[in-house]
């Protein structure tokens, strides 16, 4: 090593040596866009989000929607008009990366990480709505099927209800730990649209906006058999069909009045005295 090149190095190791902590970990520092002004940060090293409302509740847990999928583009600016409209009613609005999980176990999992995070250390309500856009149906029903007395309602946009119709369960298996084969014949023991009966009991209404031409997440496998289903099971489900409209960026699936008026309705219902 020449003096020169001793010099440099030296040079370099002083510059580590006095550069802080943080700022050698300042790459590592989650980042994502988001629709309205938030906190972003790691959950079990998946990035999570907190949007706050305008202005926190002082006498009882922060009311909440819980928003999926949330990847790396997600929410989009097609959420802000909703997302407005939470945090000017007092609700927050909050999501975790799980990946292109389909709902299964190892997702599950990461949801319930989640939720104990933001009602445990952040003093969020006990019970969120749950807001799917198309695939987060999947994402977050299969987590209130098991949670029922942890969810106030569930909201949908397109929302995927039925691992069969999408993504199928060829391309679902891998994400389940499972082979095709596998899948298929445990499918009642993971597809939310077979496992509605908790949600019924608790009485955990559903609404759905969900398009009669959608031929990504066709309407009848999905939004609505789930009513269906659900209305056998005497439980309550507002849907809402616009004509003509598939699985797209039409305004009125993101601009919904009713959508937001079930939210608010819903997040609204957690009880002061006791949170729940």
């Amino acid at each position: 090593m020449n003096r020169t090149t001793r010099q440099t190095f030296v040079a370099c190791i002083a510059t580590l040596l006095l550069t802080p902590l943080a700022a050698l970990h300042a790459t590592e520092a989650p980042r994502k866009s988001l629709p309205l002004s938030g906190e972003v940060f790691l959950v079990e090293g998946r990035t999570a989000f907190v949007i706050l409302p305008e202005a926190q509740p002082a006498s009882r847990p922060i009311p909440w929607v819980w928003y999926a999928p949330t990847l790396p583009d997600l929410p989009g600016d097609a959420e802000k008009w909703m997302f407005e409209r939470f945090t000017h009613a007092g609700i927050a609005i909050a999501g975790i990366d799980v990946g292109e999980s389909y709902g299964s176990p190892a997702g599950r999992a990461l949801y319930t990480t989640f939720y104990k995070t933001l009602t445990t250390n952040r003093g969020f309500a006990p019970k969120p709505v749950m807001l799917a856009r198309s695939r987060g149906g999947l994402m977050a029903l299969s987590w209130a099927v098991e949670n029922a007395d942890k969810v106030a309602g569930f909201a949908g946009i397109y929302p995927v209800c039925n691992v069969a119709s999408y993504p199928g369960v060829a391309k679902a298996s891998d994400a389940y730990g499972m082979t095709a084969e596998e899948l298929a014949a445990r499918l009642a023991e993971h597809n939310p649209i077979d496992r509605l009966a908790a949600l019924a009991k608790a009485g955990v209404p559903l609404f759905a906006i969900h398009g009669d031409s959608d031929k990504v997440v066709p309407l009848e496998a999905n939004s609505g058999e789930m009513r269906a289903r659900y209305a056998a099971l005497s439980g309550k489900m507002q849907l809402i069909v616009p004509p003509g409209q598939g699985h797209n960026m039409w305004e009125g699936f993101f601009r919904c009045r009713e959508l937001v008026d079930f939210v608010v309705a819903q997040a609204g219902r957690t009880n002061p005295a006791t949170g729940r």
